[in-house]
């Protein structure tokens, strides 16, 4: 073991904790059992097998508010891998639950048994027919796919609020819809094909021509039972009526019964009864969807009324006029999404009874954006809106800005409003659909009956198609609030289908909530039906039990899981996923939202349970060494929680005094350590790459690998000693070259000027000239010690480089222009809370801009462009994100490119200054499919603009990539 391994035990909550009703049990603290792991592994190999108590609890919980323990997962990377799970399955009598992203909302992502991860090796996207259709694997998000289809002018139907994170399976599985899908655009409709794997293991494509015939040799009991359930609904007119009935409004609760009046052939049947199945019936290998145009003529407006019932009165008249979306928020709804970053901070003192419908009309063109404007004028002209705050305008909006931001905070409402909800209870998010002309009455209803069993819950919805959604929080540690909560559940269903003839789940499928209720909105004959479909496509009950069917009246009740609080910053957390995809390590180690749920089975566990040591024994590495710290998850989580600075929480927490004191030794000798570091990679260029390599790797295992960075062949040689010489009098700002731009130089093979050079070349040349401070070396923005959790020695190198910019911008009136986008972010966020609170001040009185924007916005207007090359590829960073400036670096790229390209898959690098060589793994991972994407062909150049960003992708790629502004150097040179 390394000298200076961590003591895990650093973690350990402080607090003192009795187990909790829910915890996992010790038994299981030695994870899978040893006969089920060992078999899988013969079966599959042991790194499609994850059987530690790390691994089974990362996986149990959902966006849901259940939560059941796997007993094994697997990722199973192709067709083959999962037939061989069913298969075993089979032969040993065990159950199977796949799952994708896990943003199902009621537990149909977890299973007791076999857990099979059907994402991570299921990514892709093939535009077909000039974009007509696409071809998507299952594991690929909406947002991705959607992004693929953008350049052709079409997207996908279905365009349900978690597009950032679910995927075409789970959407295809569960019928999910959205916003504008109704009835007319979801899954259902618009699914021209696709490739299941039944529980018997038979694969059907039903795009394939000879696809009845394969299947009626493959499975002649399946076809001939279903065939006659088709004949039986058939010869029953009241039976088929009502399955009519039913889907002409969103309903996604059982089984798709149209399927067998809709499909002619045993095929078409099980393709229209795999929409909305949740994975009782097979695994959806591949999807092949129709696309619908994407009309960019957009006009929308947020307007509000004094109450929920007017608010769904209105809503009729929208959808006459041609609105393609009306959505529904109420007072609960708006006011907790103040908490959304853009949200105006007036809507937390909106009255409890005002609601608004945010509503949108799409046209392909300006004569048809001018109609709708003109018809929607006139249903205003009708409606008696309020503006009870300043920035309730209640007018259309084409401006895109203002737009996203009122979709943002629609989209919104589960994570905002479950985020506000009290610590320590558990969110239900309900979902039903009534006849849109009815909408109005149900609201009142509905807010009846919340009021009558004591909760204030959040309502909001698709109103066009008579959908609403809405939030109750309990406690499910509180067996008399569990009763509450049943209590309501039952006379909710009942008013729904006795007082509305409404559907119980509109497009979040049945799950484990509304499986109890199922025949009380079907009645016996067609749940039957239902009960024997399941038989017949899966008679051993292989797949997802008591997901959609069960006859346990409780069902609902069990698996609730309480939620523990932990640290603040992570409390408001209902794990709802939207952080996933844009996690560095999210196919390595864990992700943001499994981060914190590992966290919160530590809370449950009583102090010093085998279970929290394996946990913790499993976390430093998984959790927290392989986080990037980027704070990617911050952006994605609509409530903006950070949980790369939590990790940086637990950094610090692992830090024995000593460490934290050699780390704020070297914050004020920064100087001297700058110094060294220059002369040492100075001298690697001497010493050779092998020899580099062997070194770092024997000091790694010695004394930790989180604390010695392996030596990297991408690594470039030394910077010129002496920066460019600038003069103070004629500048018009204050240009600071990072650290790493102070000590490292270009790529190895890259002529040309450094990049401090090139800044200070293009300033002149574009008649803006900049000043380099001549006592700049020994500062830093703190980012050094702000990711590695070096509480102390950021404080030094914060409050220094505050004092220095404030003195070398004559107190803020020059701006500071920093040459790497992370140290940007650093010195114009990162290091306030670290400062005193006079540097505060200071701080407050700094411009700090972004070469990017410094480039883009004062030089690239007075250059002349005189050479550019064929094609760049980019690598927008993170920290280009949190600074919302990307478009700045495409901009520039367009300068000195004809084309210029951003990878669909592009992501943080997980370089994270040193982290890609303390956990090169973590780089792989993070860049595997961007490289991809880049290696695909050639381009002239790849451009980023942050030194080890661009080591990072070199390595990744085999390309070599370097600074925007090297690229706008030589493009305007003389």
């Amino acid at each position: 073991m390394p000298v200076l391994e961590p003591n895990p035990q650093a973690l350990r909550a402080g607090t003192k904790r009795t187990g909790a009703p829910d915890r996992l049990p010790d038994l299981q603290a030695r994870g899978t059992p040893k006969h089920l792991r060992e078999e899988l592994v013969a079966l599959l190999g042991p790194e499609k097998v994850l059987s530690g108590v790390s691994d089974l609890v990362r996986y149990a919980s959902d966006a849901s508010p259940y939560r059941f323990m796997p007993q094994v997962v697997v990722v199973a990377e192709d067709i083959d891998d999962v037939s061989a799970v069913l298969s075993y399955a089979h032969g040993k009598g065990r159950e199977v639950v796949f799952r994708a992203a896990g943003t199902s909302l009621n537990g149909q992502a977890q299973g007791e048994d076999i857990l099979v991860d059907v994402r991570r090796h299921w990514v892709g996207v093939e535009v077909l027919d000039g974009g007509a259709r696409a071809r998507i694997r299952p594991g690929t998000t909406v947002v991705r796919a959607n992004a693929a289809l953008a350049p052709y002018g079409r997207v996908l139907g279905p365009d349900p609020a978690s597009a950032i994170a679910c995927t075409l399976g789970g959407v295809v599985a569960n019928n999910a819809s959205g916003m504008t899908a109704g009835t007319t655009r979801n899954s259902y409709r618009t699914l021209a094909s696709l490739t299941f794997v039944l529980p018997s293991g038979t694969v059907v494509d039903t795009a394939d021509p000879a696809a009845d015939e394969e299947l009626a040799r493959a499975e002649p009991r399946l076809c001939a039972g279903l065939l006659g359930i088709k004949a039986e609904i058939e010869a029953d007119p009241e039976l088929t009526a009502r399955i009519r009935a039913k889907y002409a409004i969103k309903n996604t609760n059982g089984y798709r019964l149209d399927a067998f009046l809709d499909g002619a052939t045993p095929v078409e049947i099980l393709r229209g009864l795999m929409v909305g199945s949740e994975g009782t019936f097979g695994f959806i290998a591949e999807t092949v969807f129709d696309t619908l145009p994407l009309d960019r003529k957009v006009s929308t407006a947020l307007l509000f009324f004094p109450s929920l019932p007017a608010a769904a009165a209105a809503v009729p008249r929208f959808n006459e006029a041609g609105a393609l979306a009306v959505e529904l928020m109420d007072g609960n709804t708006l006011r907790a999404s103040v908490s959304v970053p853009g949200v105006p901070a007036d809507w937390a003192e909106l009255p409890k009874e005002t609601a608004a419908l945010l509503v949108e009309f799409r046209a392909p063109d300006e004569a048809g954006q001018e109609a709708y404007e003109a018809a929607a004028a006139g249903v205003l002209a009708e409606l008696d809106l309020v503006a009870p705050v300043a920035s309730a305008d209640n007018t259309f909006t084409r401006d895109q800005r203002t737009i996203a931001g009122y979709w943002k905070a629609r989209k919104a409402f589960v994570t905002a409003v479950g985020g506000s909800r009290p610590s320590g209870t558990t969110l239900i998010t309900e979902d039903f659909a009534v006849p849109p002309e009815r909408l109005a009455d149900a609201c009142a209803e509905l807010l009846e009956l919340q009021d009558r069993h004591g909760f204030d819950a959040a309502v909001a919805g698709h109103a066009a198609h008579g959908n609403l959604h809405f939030l109750l929080a309990f406690d499910a540690a509180d067996p008399a609030d569990v009763e509450r909560y049943a209590r309501f559940m039952d006379a909710f269903c009942k008013l729904t289908v006795e007082r509305f003839d409404g559907a119980l789940k509109a497009e979040h499928a049945t799950g484990r909530n509304i499986a109890p209720f199922l025949e009380l909105e079907w009645g016996p004959k067609a749940t039957g039906l239902m009960w024997r479909t399941k038989e017949i496509i899966d008679p051993d009950g292989v797949l997802a039990p008591r997901i959609v069917l069960d006859r346990d009246p409780q069902a609902h009740l069990r698996g609730l899981k309480t939620i523990p609080a932990v640290e603040p910053i992570a409390d408001p957390c209902i794990e709802c996923g939207f952080c996933e995809p844009t996690c560095p390590s999210h196919d390595l180690t864990t992700t943001p939202r499994q981060r914190i749920v590992l966290r919160r089975e530590m809370m449950r566990q009583a102090d010093g349970s085998p279970v929290e040591t394996g946990l913790l024994e499993a976390y430093g590495y998984d959790a927290v060494d392989t986080c990037a710290g980027d704070s990617t998850c911050k952006l994605a989580c609509p409530v903006g929680i950070d949980t790369g600075a939590l990790m940086k929480e637990f950094r610090h927490a692992r830090h024995s005094p000593r460490e934290e004191r050699i780390a704020a030794r070297a914050a004020k000798d920064f100087r001297a350590v700058e110094a060294a570091a220059r002369l040492a990679v100075a001298a690697a260029s001497r010493l050779g790459d092998g020899f580099l390599e062997s070194v770092t790797g024997l000091a790694r295992k010695a004394v930790r690998p989180d604390l010695v960075p392996e030596w990297l062949p991408q690594i470039p040689g030394a910077g010129p000693r002496r920066l460019p010489r600038t003069h103070r009098p004629a500048a018009v700002a204050v240009y600071y070259p990072a650290c790493v731009n102070r000590i490292f130089g270009n790529p190895a093979g890259t002529a040309g000027p450094s990049l401090p050079e090139a800044v200070v070349a293009l300033s002149a040349r574009a008649g803006r000239p900049v000043w380099i401070p001549d006592d700049v070396a020994g500062t830093c923005c703190a980012t050094i010690w702000h990711s590695k959790g070096y509480v102390s020695g950021n404080e030094v190198m914060a409050n220094r480089i505050v004092e220095a910019a404030w003195g070398w911008t004559a107190g803020g009136r020059l701006p500071l222009v920093v040459d790497a986008s992370s140290c940007t972010l650093g010195i114009a966020d990162e290091v306030v809370p670290y400062l005193t609170a006079d540097n505060r001040e200071l701080h407050g009185e700094l411009t700090v801009v972004d070469s990017l924007v410094w480039a883009a916005d004062e030089l690239l207007p007075r250059l002349d462009v005189r050479r550019k090359v064929g094609s760049a590829v980019v690598h927008p960073t993170c920290s280009m994100r949190h600074l919302g400036d990307e478009d700045k670096l495409t901009e520039l790229a367009g300068a000195c490119a004809e084309e210029v390209v951003v990878p669909l898959d592009a992501g943080c690098c997980a370089f994270a200054g040193d982290r890609g060589m303390l956990h090169p793994e973590l780089t792989a991972s993070a860049t595997a499919r961007e490289a991809a994407e880049v290696t695909a062909r050639p381009f002239d150049a790849h451009l980023s603009a942050n030194r080890m960003c661009e080591v990072g992708m070199d390595r990744a790629t085999g390309r070599s990539y370097h600074s925007a502004l090297l690229a706008l150097e030589r493009a305007t040179r003389p």
